[in-house]
């Protein structure tokens, strides 16, 4: 690090100790660090479990596909509540913070914090409220074939429109394709002097 700070002078001239204090400030202060938080919390409560649950499916491995669908209805489930709470409790002090220790707590083999979630609070009230649920469920599926078959004339209209642009985008070729795509039409031979004598012989044949 320091050979790396000695080639950028700006770096040389703070020292090596600016990088250090850059990054406590980023870890404690909220409202500076929310935006690497913000990241932080993508990358570990989406981005990992989304290569992992691939592993999981690509490998064939239940145990492994058991315990991301776990993962996911925890996170779903935690996602859900997130929705309608983000406005108010994302002003409390580190509150990302807290969300990025609570995704790591998720995941920590160790401890498995999903399926504690799972066994202990989700599972027990869905299974107490399955039959509620599923009405619900039915109820919203319903709801949406039914617009999609109020709107169906509005559907294909929205797709012809599309299939259009993207057909007339495919037709309009530069000029240089253009002249190339036209086929060439090499001009018919004229007849020769010899040929034209052999014509006007046989036409005088026939008049005599």
């Amino acid at each position: 690090m320091s050979g790396f700070a000695s080639q950028i002078p700006s770096m040389a001239l703070l020292g090596s100790g600016f990088t250090s204090e850059v990054g406590l400030r980023v870890l404690l202060s909220p409202l500076g660090s929310n935006i690497v938080l913000r990241t932080a919390c993508c990358s570990i409560g989406i981005g990992l479990p989304v290569y992992s649950t691939f592993k999981a499916i690509e490998n064939r491995d239940q145990s492994a596909q058991r315990k991301w669908l776990i993962y996911w209805a925890a996170y779903g489930s935690f996602s859900l509540v997130e929705v309608f709470t983000d406005k108010l409790i994302s002003w409390f002090p580190l509150y990302y913070h807290a969300k990025f220790a609570f995704l790591v707590w998720l995941q920590l083999p160790t401890i498995d914090g999903a399926k504690q979630i799972y066994n202990n609070r989700l599972r027990p009230f869905l299974i107490r409220h399955q039959v509620s649920v599923d009405r619900l469920v039915d109820g919203v599926y319903g709801e949406m074939v039914k617009v999609v078959r109020t709107h169906q004339g509005g559907i294909r209209l929205v797709r012809s429109i599309i299939i259009k642009i993207l057909g007339s985008g495919n037709e309009a070729a530069p000029p240089s394709e253009r002249q190339e795509e036209t086929p060439n039409i090499s001009p018919e031979p004229e007849p020769s002097t010899a040929t034209i004598r052999d014509l006007e012989e046989s036409e005088s044949d026939h008049e005599d």
